[in-house]
């Protein structure tokens, strides 16, 4: 399990509100301030710092994750290199992201299966996709719940719920600062 919880996160985005407590309420975030934009957050150098905890909660992965995000008409480019100081995992990914409709997003990305799925709601943003995850000589395909939460104009906060059978098997939380 242990393998696991490590393997999953090096998945992650950033991305990225306990494990416990059941699925997000999208709609109490519609009015919060402040609005979480990821277009205007995503411009330029951003600095993230993580941590990935297993089911029973303890921290299996760190790491500092530094994203150039820029845009190239309506698509949002984000170039990911991860440098883990406790576990492994993927060392870069990029995102393509581009809006598909009023608070919606399409997003892809090299290791993610098929297209992920943003939607926006005020202060935070859900970003939901899949992966194969690579356990040993097994692969297992994953779920991302992937939230963020505007703190500021340049700090947000993200937490992901990584899930099989619908069970969360570790979760991720990533600071992110505007450069």
């Amino acid at each position: 399990m242990k393998k696991f919880a490590m393997l999953a996160a090096a998945a992650l985005l950033m991305g990225s509100l306990t494990g416990c407590a059941g699925s997000v309420q999208s709609d109490a975030y519609t009015n919060q301030q402040p609005k979480f934009d990821l277009y205007d957050f995503f411009d330029g150098k951003v600095k993230a710092w993580g941590i990935v905890q297993n089911r029973s909660g303890e921290v299996v992965q760190r790491f500092i994750v530094d994203i150039d995000a820029r845009h190239d008409g309506d698509t949002l480019i984000l170039d990911e290199s991860f440098n883990y100081q406790l576990g492994d995992g993927v060392k870069n990914r990029t995102w393509r992201i581009t809006p598909t409709g009023n608070n919606t997003f399409a997003g892809e990305a090299g290791d993610i299966l098929g297209t992920a799925k943003g939607t926006s709601y005020g202060n935070a943003f859900n970003f939901a996709y899949s992966m194969d995850l690579p356990v040993d000589d097994t692969t297992y395909e994953v779920a991302f719940d992937d939230w963020f939460f505007g703190m500021s104009e340049d700090t947000m906060m993200n937490r992901s719920y990584i899930k099989k059978f619908g069970i969360t098997m570790a979760e991720v939380t990533i600071f992110m600062q505007k450069q």
